[in-house]
């Protein structure tokens, strides 16, 4: 008899003993109402009275949704997106609220993802479809914003909710990618155009600069030449003046001068004249009427009188 006994409530141990996984919480009923909540580890309830109801994972999952919205401008647009959720926390409350919202896991899960998509297409019928690709950001904080406090009543929270894919109607796509291609054409053209002008201005630039500093050297160099004429000519009437004065001196006359310079004209025409031929008069009145000039020159010169400085 001791000994049925000490095998009766063996058996009860055992019978009582629940093993909780980690990050799994369990749920104890007695008679189908809920009595306490089971942590992680070894635990112990009264033999069939106590029943572990449900286990609650608290770990992170996680759930793939493809669906379907349509813009303010009538498109179709279809979403692909990755929705990571958990229990909010391990508290009793919130076990609580996660055991018995729900019939089970199937209907929480449809009725998180038809919440969601319902909160996407309400938020895709305000916008028109060419708006819609660049606000992935604005879609999530949306959602997130429309559904945070609902999970939380359900003890759930949504943690993340990535869009990977958002397309159009192929003819939608089509028609993006030309206006794509009509804005890169535009912008190259543009481009082209900037570039272009900017070269002819800076080649306009270079050339109105090349003017200028040929014009510069140009007037340089008509200054010295012009200097380099009136020192020769200063020079020749030096050089001229000394040798009438030593003429003078000797009591030659100064005609000579003139004969010398008339015979070093046709000296230099024969010199450098490269086959032109030029036509003079070598006869002896010919010669008598030139000195007759150049010495009236010569007169007219020396008789000159210089016009008094205005003061």
């Amino acid at each position: 008899m001791q000994y049925a006994i000490i095998a009766f409530l063996v058996i009860v141990v055992f019978l009582g003993v629940r093993t909780i996984n980690q990050g799994t919480i369990g749920v104890i009923t007695v008679f189908g109402k809920y009595r306490r909540i089971l942590r992680p580890g070894l635990n112990l309830v009264i033999p069939f009275i106590e029943q572990l109801q449900s286990r609650v994972s608290i770990q992170n999952r996680s759930v793939e949704m493809e669906f379907q919205a349509v813009t303010l401008d009538q498109a179709n647009v279809y979403f692909r997106s990755m929705l990571l959720y958990s229990v909010e926390n391990d508290d009793e409350e919130t076990i609580k609220k996660v055991a018995f919202k729900f019939i089970g896991e199937r209907d929480f899960m449809q009725a998180l993802t038809r919440t969601i998509e319902g909160t996407i297409r309400s938020f895709v019928a305000t916008k028109k479809q060419a708006e819609i690709l660049g606000q992935r950001k604005e879609i999530v904080e949306y959602v997130k914003d429309q559904i945070d406090q609902l999970l939380s009543e359900w003890g759930y929270h949504l943690m993340d909710l990535q869009i990977n894919d958002i397309t159009f109607d192929q003819a939608i796509m089509d028609s993006m990618s030309k206006v794509v291609a009509s804005n890169n054409l535009k912008a190259a053209a543009e481009n082209e155009g900037q570039a272009l002008l900017i070269t002819k201005t800076k080649g306009a630039e270079a050339e109105g600069n090349a003017i200028k500093i040929a014009a510069e050297a140009e007037r340089e160099a008509a200054r010295l030449r012009g200097q380099g004429v009136a020192l020769f000519r200063e020079e020749v009437a030096k050089g001229m003046t000394e040798a009438a004065e030593q003429l003078r001196t000797v009591n030659l006359d100064t005609n000579v001068i003139l004969f010398t310079m008339w015979t070093e004209a046709i000296k230099n025409f024969a010199e450098y004249g490269k086959g032109n031929v030029i036509f003079l008069d070598g006869s002896p009145d010919s010669m008598q009427r030139v000195l007759a000039q150049m010495q009236l020159l010569s007169k007219d010169s020396e008789h000159a009188t210089i016009p008094p400085r205005i003061q």
